[in-house]
Order: C-alpha cells, then sequence, then structure tokens
C-alpha cells in the first residue's frame, strides 16, 4: 500500500531530478542598488523642541550670522537681501531668504550614474550606503598602516565597486603620493575608468572642479546641456565649525549649484569642542550652518541639488579625541534626522569609529552608529565601512567586515513576502509529517540555493570544524575576501573612444601645470 507521504516523496523526487537536468543551480539575484529604509524611524526631541531648534536656528543666522571668507559669496548673499559686513567678513541671513530657499531646494534628487541600473534617488526613505572618506592612511593585516597611495586608492575603488550595498564613490583616502596639482586628474580616470557608480568630485577650488565636470562629460559622452541637465557628481561641504564658510567650500557650493550637481552640506561639529556640549546645542548650530549654505546655493540657482546633512559626535573630554559610535552620536542623528524631515530635505549621516585597529570597539562603534543612521531616517550614510582612528585611517578588513553587515542591513530592506508561494501550504506544510523535516519539501528544493544571504566572511561552522580549518578569525578572514576580489577583479566596459580622449585631456592640462588646489 502507497501512503499519501510516500507518493508525494516520489513526486518530489522525480521534480527534482527533473529541475537539475533542465536548468543549471541558480544563484541570488539581489538588488541592493535602489534601497528603501523600512525601519520606523525615531525620535529624541518632542515635535515643539524640534521646532525651537529650527527658529534658534534662523535667529542665529539673522542675530550673530555667518562668517563667509569668499568676497563672490558674500556678493551673493547681499545680492539676495542678507546683511553684509564687509570689514569682518559677517553675514546676516534673514528668515525670509531661508524659506525661499526651502521653497526651490528639490526635497528629490535623481542621481545618474554611469550605468542606468546603477541611478538612484536621494529623497527621505531612500537609504544609500558609502565607504570610509578622506582618511590620510590606509591599514591592512599584510603591508601594515602607512600614508595612503595612489595604489590604495585604485584597491579601495574596486572594493567599492565590487560590493553592490555601496552605491555612491566616496573620496576613500588622499593617494598622497600624487601631486595635489595632478590628483584630481588621477582619481577622477579611476572612477571613470573601474566603475560605473556615481562620482565624487572634491571642492578643492573652481579650476578643479571645472577639471573634474570635463573630465565626467568627456568619459560618458555628455554635451554641456546633458550634463547641467542631471546629477552626474557630488561633492562634500564641510563648514568650519562654529559659524564660519570657507573659501574653498563656498566656492565649491557656488560651482555645484551653477551646474547642477549634488552638495552634501555636512557641518563637521563635535560636542564640547567646536560645538556646545549638548546634543541639542550641536544639532541646532550644525542646522544653523547647513541653512546658510543652503541659501548660497538657491541664490547662486534656484533649483540647484543640495542634501542636508550632519557629523555630530562627541568628544573624549580626558583627551580632547574624537568619539564615534556613542549614545551621543546615536542621540545627535536622531536629532538631525527630525531636523531634516522638518525641513522635507534628503539628509546625509555618519558611522565611523575612533579605534586604532579592526577590533570588537570598532565593530561595535560602526554599528552604533550605523544603527543611529537608520533609525534616523538618514538618505545617505558616508563612513558606513572601513573608517578608522577617527577618520585618519581606512581599513582593508574592516571595509570587507562592516559591508557584511550593511549586506544584512540591505537585506532587510529588500522586504519579507508572505504570499501563497511563500507561506507553501501545497509545497512545504502538507508534504511533511508530523515530527518531520523540511530539508526535501518542493519549497525547500526550489529555493535552498537562493532563499538566504551568504555571507562573504562570517563562518557559520562549528567549532571543530572551524578549528580544522586553522581557527581563522574574522580579521584574517576578510584578508582573503579583499585579496580575492582585487586578485579577480573585472571593470565594467567602457568606450574605448571615450577614455582615450579622457587621457588625451588628461595629458594636455598636466602638460600645462595642471590645477593646484585654491585655500
Amino acid at each position: 500500500m502507497t501512503t499519501d507521504s510516500q507518493t508525494r516523496g516520489e513526486t518530489r523526487g522525480r521534480r527534482r531530478r527533473g529541475r537539475a537536468e533542465a536548468a543549471p543551480t541558480p544563484s541570488r539575484d539581489v538588488n541592493y542598488r535602489q534601497l528603501k529604509n523600512p525601519f520606523p524611524l525615531m525620535e529624541v526631541f518632542p515635535a515643539d523642541q524640534i521646532a525651537d531648534m529650527h527658529e534658534t536656528a534662523l535667529r542665529m543666522l539673522e542675530d550673530l550670522g555667518m562668517k563667509v571668507l569668499l568676497p563672490e559669496a558674500r556678493r551673493i548673499y547681499a545680492q539676495g537681501g542678507a546683511r553684509v559686513d564687509e570689514d569682518s567678513e559677517m553675514v546676516h541671513i534673514g528668515r525670509d531668504m531661508v524659506e525661499a530657499a526651502l521653497a526651490t531646494a528639490p526635497k528629490s534628487i535623481a542621481c545618474q550614474a554611469g550605468a542606468r541600473h546603477r541611478d538612484f534617488t536621494l529623497e527621505l526613505g531612500s537609504l544609500v550606503f558609502q565607504p570610509g572618506a578622506g582618511a590620510p592612511n590606509a591599514t591592512d593585516l599584510v603591508r601594515g598602516r602607512r600614508p595612503a597611495s595612489g595604489q590604495d586608492y585604485l584597491e579601495f575603488l574596486k572594493l567599492t565597486h565590487h560590493f553592490d550595498v555601496f552605491q555612491m564613490i566616496s573620496p576613500q583616502v588622499e593617494p598622497q603620493d600624487v601631486p595635489t596639482h595632478l590628483r584630481h586628474y588621477f582619481t577622477t580616470q579611476a572612477q571613470m575608468e573601474l566603475t560605473d557608480k556615481f562620482p565624487f568630485f572634491f571642492s578643492r577650488g573652481t579650476p578643479q572642479v571645472m577639471d573634474c565636470f570635463e573630465m565626467l562629460s568627456i568619459a560618458r559622452g555628455l554635451s554641456d546641456d546633458e550634463f547641467r541637465g542631471a546629477a552626474h557628481s557630488y561633492t562634500i561641504i564641510n563648514t568650519n565649525s562654529p559659524r564660519t564658510l570657507d573659501i574653498p567650500m563656498a566656492q565649491g557650493l557656488i560651482d555645484f549649484a551653477r551646474y547642477g550637481q549634488v552638495s552634501i552640506v555636512t557641518p563637521f561639529t563635535l560636542m564640547g569642542a567646536m560645538a556646545p556640549i549638548t546634543v541639542a546645542g550641536a544639532i541646532t548650530l550644525s542646522h544653523a550652518e547647513v541653512l546658510a549654505a543652503l541659501v548660497l546655493t538657491q541664490l547662486t540657482n534656484p533649483g540647484a541639488p543640495v542634501c542636508y546633512g550632519t557629523f555630530t559626535s562627541n568628544v573624549d573630554m580626558k583627551s580632547g579625541a574624537p568619539a564615534f559610535g556613542t549614545p551621543s552620536h546615536f542621540q545627535a542623528s536622531l536629532a538631525a534626522g527630525q531636523l531634516a524631515r522638518h525641513l522635507g530635505l534628503p539628509w546625509r549621516s555618519a558611522a565611523g569609529s575612533a579605534s586604532n585597529l579592526n577590533d570588537v570597539q570598532a565593530a561595535n562603534e560602526n554599528q552604533f552608529g550605523l544603527w543611529g543612521c537608520l533609525m534616523a531616517g538618514a538618505t545617505v550614510v558616508i563612513h558606513s565601512a572601513g573608517w578608522l582612528e577617527g577618520g585618519l585611517t581606512v581599513s582593508f578588513e574592516k571595509m570587507i567586515c562592516d559591508a557584511e553587515v550593511l549586506n544584512m542591513v540591505a537585506e532587510l530592506c529588500a522586504g519579507a513576502q508572505a504570499g501563497t508561494a511563500e507561506i507553501g501550504y501545497d509545497t512545504a506544510l502538507r508534504e511533511v509529517d508530523p515530527s518531520g523535516h523540511f530539508f526535501a519539501t518542493s519549497q525547500t528544493m526550489e529555493r535552498y540555493n537562493t532563499a538566504f544571504y551568504e555571507p562573504h566572511v562570517h563562518d557559520y561552522a562549528n567549532f571543530g570544524t572551524w578549528t580544522e580549518r586553522g581557527a581563522v578569525d574574522a580579521n584574517n578572514r576578510a584578508t582573503g575576501v579583499w585579496q580575492n576580489i582585487l586578485a579577480n577583479f573585472q571593470p565594467p566596459k567602457q568606450d574605448g573612444v571615450r577614455i582615450g580622449n579622457l587621457k588625451d585631456f588628461i595629458a594636455r592640462r598636466t602638460e600645462e601645470g595642471g590645477a593646484p588646489p585654491e585655500s
């Protein structure tokens, strides 16, 4: 006598054999390129206190003013109605100017990368990750800690391209063996050749910025109108807290606004040092500085894409050193998120670590900071992977370990489904008798290759198996991961003629003397 379970088992066997003969083993196909934040947002302050912080920032700009070192920027502010004192370089910005700027600043920014599947949108609710950025040093377990080189820049760029969870290219590390007047040629050429993701350009003076815009247009085959007509690149603008906008940053705001490219305005404030010691005071100062920069972009070009930003944590009051991934850092992210939503603008926050190596402290700080960004609803999370020493170093191993965490966050962003196929009444629940197992059900056999996230550095083996394999810890496993990625890296296909024209442009500009950064 044949039971229903036997019949189902035989049928499953035939189906499995048929599938195995008909098709190769499937692989997971997940899209980490256009993420939406699925997490409920947290608030650290009640709505009336957030409104009061905004009001205080407006009063600060009107009464105390902002010191603006660039004469052209002061002229633009004055033409827009600000009260400017040329002797003190102080600019007093009326709330009507802020309100007008908020009315024209886009709430949604469509970002065009080098390939259409890499495009994304910056708006409240979207989620974009960047690795650690702007470090003067690099470190790994093979070569040790060292001043960052051009080779380090290229290798970090390849790692950034490899992981889909990084949607934007960050400044990564400073290639200190490349002269400053030629460095932007090196970094831009690398971005155009080795990745098709959304590129980053420093704001280090108009000549360098114009070179970068021209190089991108050449490599991507864009006319002047096409370049100006969409956001193809971005920069990060750091105000000099408290209440100072220096020459290259003010010029960067103007240059990127004029050409319709994205400025991410990010005051870097440390509570107790260049900002009040309280979360509320520090974020209010940061908010005022962002508003001042926002006004400049909209006076320059109404509708220019600009992203609200903050990077606020506290100092260690015993040493004065920056501290990251702290409760205050978390609270500051939450407050910044509330203020960004108060304005309706996409916004940037940051993770990071003050640890000196890729250890438990580094993991704890980065993840605590990361979850602060997620719970705050950050649109862009920079320094999400690899950052050590408060930004002085980017670690190859830490970038790999942190990318693992970001991949798992991206899996949560994809959203779980609960349709008929997922519930599996006929393909799983009905097929298994009491006290049975689900390893061989139709649903399991169909999905076992693709159902779960597969880690690239985490090891789920038991202690015995792990010991037999050499008892290698995560830090050392990460070394093998980045080495394997670099050894097998394949850049995206590029237009050979355009890349040739790009190289000709760089050769010509280099012979002309390049473009030194402006200070």
